[in-house]
């Protein structure tokens, strides 16, 4: 999969932008953290490698998202924002999903690697996921 579907020259920018809204928070030490040394390859294969996740959800977008296998890609997705970037807890995943289908750059970049639509039903997903977690 070509990472050229996410505009990488953004990238800079939105990373400023995450410091500006999010720079005192415990998951952005967090991220700076697990981040620091790393290479601008390493970033790159690691946001390749979640953009690479919308890609395989945007394959299950006529399935409910509640179906197992989107469930389970919705984990694999908090999975590896936790490993990589910060603790990826529940609420923070439901802001997330919001965000992705809020519109703007966020929703066209998840869109245009999965497919019309990936970025609403990414959330919906989120949303179905974190409501079995409740349920259990």
């Amino acid at each position: 999969m070509s990472f050229e579907a996410f505009d990488t020259r953004k990238i800079d920018e939105y990373a400023e932008r995450a410091k500006a809204s999010w720079g005192q928070t415990e998951e952005y030490h967090e991220y700076e953290e697990k981040s620091k040394g790393r290479t601008k390859e390493i970033q790159q294969k690691l946001n390749v490698e979640m953009m690479s996740i919308f890609a395989e959800i945007g394959r299950k977008k006529e399935e409910q998202p509640d179906a197992p296998e989107v469930l389970a890609l919705v984990k694999k997705l908090q999975n590896h924002i936790t490993e990589y970037y910060y603790t990826c807890s529940d609420e923070i995943l439901l802001s997330l999903g919001m965000m992705y289908a809020g519109g703007g750059e966020f929703t066209e970049n998840i869109d245009q690697v999965g497919g019309t639509g990936t970025a609403e039903f990414t959330c919906r997903a989120i949303k179905a996921y974190c409501e079995a977690k409740k349920c259990r």
